[in-house]
């Protein structure tokens, strides 16, 4: 199979292939670039950006604000290719980081963690593109429908499917008991509904399958089932010019499957991720204290949550013992360290 080009309204992706936004710090400004430099969508991380912010403890909101211009500036200058940002619903102040980087002119919103059914009025004016993440096509269908409530339409969906990493869509006992769809199955569900809408309304609405996502013939699957295109996340974390440290890529190219395992996150929603001394210590009820709050999500009870996530994922992506997030099969990932061509490179060819 021939992969054709991504088109999401007036972008064109030479590649369709999105790189996955992972937070916290794993994709920023240096990882993206350069995915879109090989023709792909490169996507930063809109989660707690600020974290190398000097005064990001005291001031948490304006660290993340400063922090988003600046990587969103620093992918541009590196790159003339497509930058998309990923931000979680269950943020605190999202419509704050989502108008900021709107006017930061960024390519596109990628959203999920949630129902992002704030984006079309935030992004009112401007070309920015917005691509809620859907695990169904019941998801789907709440948001488009919300979206026309605005005059507007999704300018992509991304079906998010059971083995991605990071926060899920499913219930954790779905997960845990594996009684779920398949991304295909899903994708060709979401297919149909979207198909609706373009045929209503004479549009083009790409669909994005994600998760689990690892070889050319995973890819060549959900496009015969109708996907326009891939977002793939796990793959990138294993490269040079990925943003987190050295310590976080070891953690991927060490790990098998039996190293990944499902959790109940602070944020509400089941996730998948690496067992780690951090994670486990706190599952047992052994873990660090929880003596300050970043105001990272929404309703977060610090008295009753079994660790802080901005500290997990804080003290990994800078090389310490933390939390990480993975696919489930990141075991599968050739166990070398390479360059984000070469990755692309095999994906395709």
């Amino acid at each position: 199979m021939k992969f054709r080009e991504l088109k999401i309204g007036d972008l064109t992706a030479k590649l369709p292939i999105i790189q996955g936004g992972m937070g916290i710090g794993v994709s920023l400004s240096n990882l993206a670039s350069a995915v879109a430099n090989e023709g792909g969508i490169g996507v930063i991380s809109g989660v707690q950006m600020g974290f190398r912010e000097p005064d990001f403890a005291t001031n948490p909101v304006e660290a993340n604000l400063r922090a988003l211009r600046s990587e969103i500036r620093k992918a541009r200058e590196k790159t003339k290719g497509i930058i998309g940002i990923n931000l979680m619903a269950a943020m605190n102040n999202y419509e704050l980081y989502v108008k900021e980087a709107v006017k930061e002119k960024i390519d596109i919103i990628i959203s999920g963690a949630g129902l992002p059914i704030a984006l079309p009025k935030l992004v009112q004016g401007s070309n920015t593109k917005i691509a809620p993440i859907v695990s169904s096509a019941k998801a789907a269908k709440v948001i488009i429908n919300s979206y026309l409530k605005h005059d507007r339409l999704p300018d992509a969906v991304v079906v998010e499917g059971p083995l991605a990493g990071g926060h899920l869509g499913f219930k954790y006992e779905e997960l845990i008991e594996k009684s779920y769809k398949s991304l295909k199955q899903i994708t060709v569900e979401v297919k149909e509904l979207i198909k609706t809408y373009e045929d209503k309304y004479d549009v083009k609405i790409p669909v994005i399958s994600a998760g689990g996502i690892r070889t050319k013939k995973d890819i060549e699957e959900v496009m015969e089932a109708g996907a326009d295109g891939v977002q793939i996340a796990s793959l990138f974390v294993p490269t040079v010019e990925c943003d987190a440290h050295e310590n976080f890529k070891r953690a991927y190219l060490e790990a098998t499957n039996d190293d990944v395992m499902i959790i109940k996150s602070p944020v509400g929603m089941p996730g998948r991720a690496l067992k780690t001394n951090f994670l486990l210590n706190s599952i047992n009820g052994e873990g660090e204290l929880i003596n300050k709050c970043y105001l990272c999500i929404k309703n977060c009870d610090t008295k009753n949550i079994p660790y802080c996530i901005t500290t997990g994922l804080v003290n990994s992506v800078t090389g310490g013992d933390g939390l990480i997030f993975a696919g489930a099969d990141v075991g599968n990932i050739e166990k070398r360290l390479k360059t984000v061509k070469e990755v692309i490179d095999e994906l395709i060819n």
